[in-house]
């Protein structure tokens, strides 16, 4: 197989929701040599953002998009050791990330956790449903150069605004960039709450991420 076969395996694997057989899938994929980040950037995640795509068109329900990022997941557990073992250069910065308070929904976070990864970041995810106070705690003891926010519930959405506030209040908001992103996310509602990027997809955030430490 050629490594264009082998990302489109990966793919149809998120796409078919192969908790089965992705592992195999995605060894495969290591042992013929494919690079390890290309097989998340070009082969995982193109597979689901078309899960996604078809869950906001109806197509899909809740417990496929469930299980798909639990293919993902086994996907990753597979590839991440390659990308560690092959890297060579140094952590560039810091990251905080979180579902915010209320949202339960993780699939789009991990998959900007392992991306970030990828870019160099040293990531501190704090799960889901974190409190505003509790991700402000974080990026106090952690320094880092980006907050990442994540939503996938327009009702939860809000607590986006809650940590940035927070952030000004312990007077840490100067000292990083706040990156938000999740479906129900617009770019206007990012400006309305004083966040620096709405993050199109998890790839066009990770590379603003990737831009601002540059600078």
């Amino acid at each position: 197989m050629s490594d264009a076969e082998h990302l489109q395996a990966l793919k149809e694997a998120i796409l078919t929701m192969d908790l089965e057989g992705i592992t195999a899938v995605a060894q495969a994929a290591m042992d013929a040599g494919v690079d390890p980040q290309a097989a998340i950037t070009d082969g995982m995640v193109p597979g689901m953002v078309e899960v996604g795509e078809k869950f906001e068109e109806g197509e899909y329900f809740l417990s496929e998009l469930v299980v798909a990022g639990e293919v993902m997941k086994d996907g990753l557990k597979v590839i991440e050791p390659y990308i560690s073992a092959g890297a060579t250069a140094s952590t560039k910065s810091r990251a905080v990330i979180a579902t915010v308070e209320g949202d339960s929904h993780d699939i789009g976070k991990n998959i900007v956790v392992t991306l970030l990864g990828v870019q160099g970041f040293d990531v501190e995810d704090l799960g889901i449903d974190v409190r505003a106070d509790d991700i402000v705690e974080k990026v106090r003891e952690h320094k880092p150069a980006v907050v990442a926010l994540s939503a996938l519930l327009s009702t939860t959405m809000p607590h986006m605004g809650d940590v940035i506030e927070a952030l000004k209040a312990a007077g840490l908001r100067s000292s990083v960039k706040v990156i938000v992103g999740g479906s129900p996310v617009t770019p206007a509602f990012a400006a309305s709450i004083g966040a620096d990027h709405c993050a199109a997809n998890a790839i066009e955030g990770v590379n603003k991420c990737a831009e601002w430490v540059k600078k």
